[in-house]
């Protein structure tokens, strides 16, 4: 006979069965949510966590490292309030795959319903996808997204039973940041998206003005674009000195103690460079552009998220040079980015080589798909092993500063596939695939390889080559685009990049140095021993060079712009 435990009178119930012996039933999660926080049916990805403690909650706590907790997952479509998503052990989970295999014991379970909405888009295809709703594409924070309180409860899958589990909480909504004497927020509606996705579509940017901004109406700016990953406000520059209260945190990555002060500290020191009497007079922005799939958009034209690249070079960047009096032509027009950002720099400096008088390109993303991370797509068969018949080797996802793998490449896209399937899970594997890939018959992203198996799809590897290969897109139209991009590239790395980042890098560098028609008459620059998010400073530790991205190229920017500027350029009314 079935007997119902209350926990701690919390919407979490229990229903233990008898001994697996006596035949009882598998163990299940039963999920569901109450129609005071929704009447209408919802569409979503259901998420189930398990952990060893609630501190941070669970659905903060799964992540590729080595501390990561249980996270089950499964897709629903019109689920009614009171009707429950059941998680049961043919559900996919990660780390463990399966229910079954969750040791008996005293847990912490947490629900959580990712929202999906419902886009009819201009290429014919309806899809169900999660819109960012001002969190930067974070499914454990997006406002609207459904959640229970962590609960402690028994699991014994041997034992069997149902276990109910409310989502009685709703994510509130972001309060938007305030512009302050310096820092100004502007948001547009992309006609050029709108009309891809059927539905109003807003680009963003973060604004950080010069000194004297008011005081010198009649000047005219060199405009500088930082690309990266979804910015809430500017980064990195603060007006205020340090907190004197603030209490100081460790920073597991750089073993260091006090890190939050030390980044407060170089914010503010940006600040006072940035007013100072001999700092050039830029404009700058950090571009929001975060959509359905991720936290941004990679900043060029895609199949499966629509012309990103065109709405902001066309409509976001001639707002903000118009509003924010820039100058307004490419000479006086440059970017900078690391990792993701490291990517959209360079390639919007290939795909816009007249809108750009430099790229610095700082641990970018794979730019040669021969060296995909760990991975040759186009002559591997398999993603996640190296050899086939009597030997198989696990390739590495992610590595820290000594080279120890944290990480297999399996696993890390076990975790996304099972926060969400048709590349939803609003992470990097899964947004590469959905910015590089064509269209399937489904309407979501054709995958490079089987999320489960590792096989990789080679006739998606050749769209990939020739649509967002950079090495080999600069390789095959050398003669048009080099004499355009001459003196344009910089790129830097470290060569014990945590995500393996070095090895495209090195055989961009290999390329670029090789051209003598013309020569490229650029940088390719690596720290030796030096970690993911390196950017070319070989004077200071990694820690604080990462903090430094803004000031970082403005010689080599001032230098530029002396050098190329034309005839009659305005090169004094922006330097007072």
């Amino acid at each position: 006979m079935l007997r119902l435990i209350v926990l701690l009178l919390v919407p979490v119930l229990i229903l233990a069965a008898g001994s697996a012996a006596a035949g009882a039933p598998g163990l299940r999660f039963e999920v569901s949510f109450p129609a005071d926080l929704s009447s209408m049916p919802l569409d979503g990805r259901v998420l189930l966590m398990i952990a060893t403690s609630d501190d941070p909650e669970p659905r903060f706590r799964i992540n590729d490292g080595p501390d990561t907790q249980q996270v089950f997952g499964i897709d629903v479509e019109s689920l009614s309030p009171g009707e429950p998503a059941v998680i049961d052990g043919g559900v996919p989970g990660y780390p463990l795959h399966a229910l079954a295999e969750v040791a008996a014991g005293d847990y912490w379970v947490q629900g959580l319903l990712h929202r999906y909405e419902t886009f009819h888009r201009a290429d014919g295809h309806t899809v169900k996808l999660p819109m960012d709703r001002g969190e930067g594409q974070h499914w454990n924070r997006a406002p609207g997204n459904l959640y229970s309180i962590p609960r402690k409860v028994r699991i014994d899958p041997a034992a069997g039973g149902v276990i109910r589990v409310v989502l009685d909480q709703q994510i509130p909504p972001i309060t938007p940041p305030a512009d302050t004497p310096y820092i100004k927020h502007v948001t547009i509606t992309s006609d050029l998206l709108s009309a891809f996705w059927g539905r109003p579509m807003e680009l963003g940017a973060c604004v950080l003005l010069p000194h004297g901004f008011d005081e010198h109406p009649d000047a005219r700016f060199p405009l500088i674009v930082n690309h990266g990953h979804f910015p809430r406000t500017f980064s990195g520059f603060r007006e205020q000195p340090p907190e004197k209260d603030l209490e100081p945190e460790y920073s597991e990555r750089f073993k260091l103690e006090g890190y939050n002060l030390i980044q407060q500290e170089h914010a503010y020191r940006f600040y006072k460079e940035w007013i100072g009497p001999d700092f050039p007079r830029f404009v700058i922005i950090e571009v929001q552009h975060a959509n359905p799939y991720y936290d941004d958009s990679y900043a060029v034209n895609s199949a499966n998220l629509g012309p990103y690249g065109d709405a902001i070079m066309k409509e976001l960047i001639p707002f903000v040079e118009k509003k924010f009096r820039c100058i307004g032509e490419g000479w006086a027009r440059f970017t900078y980015g690391g990792s993701t950002g490291g990517w959209e720099a360079l390639a919007v400096q290939i795909m816009y080589p007249d809108d750009f008088n430099g790229c610095f390109a700082a641990c970018p993303d794979p730019i040669d798909f021969r060296a995909y991370t760990i991975v040759d797509i186009y002559d591997d068969g398999n993603a996640y092993y190296s050899g086939e018949e009597w030997k198989r080797t696990p390739r590495p996802g992610r590595r820290d500063g000594h080279g120890r793998v944290v990480a297999t490449l399996q696993q890390v896209n076990q975790r996304e596939l099972v926060l969400g399937t048709h590349s939803r899970s609003g992470d990097q594997w899964d947004i590469w695939e959905a910015v590089y890939s064509p269209v399937g018959d489904d309407g979501y992203p054709r995958r490079i390889w089987d999320k489960r198996t590792g096989e990789i799809d080679h006739a998606v590897a050749e769209y990939w080559r020739e649509n967002y290969d950079l090495r080999h897109i600069l390789e095959r139209d050398w003669k048009t685009l080099g004499p355009k991009l001459v003196g344009k590239i910089h790129i830097y790395c470290g060569t014990m990049d945590n995500y393996y980042l070095n090895n495209a890098v090195a055989l961009m560098k290999e390329f670029l140095e090789g051209t003598t028609d013309p020569c490229y008459d650029g940088l390719v620059d690596f720290g030796h021993g030096a970690e993911h998010c390196w950017n070319g400073d070989h004077e200071r530790p990694n820690a604080l060079s990462r903090l430094r991205y803004h000031q970082m190229y403005v010689p080599t920017i001032m230098q530029r712009i002396r050098e190329t500027a034309p005839p009659g350029a305005d090169l004094t009314s922006w330097r007072y």
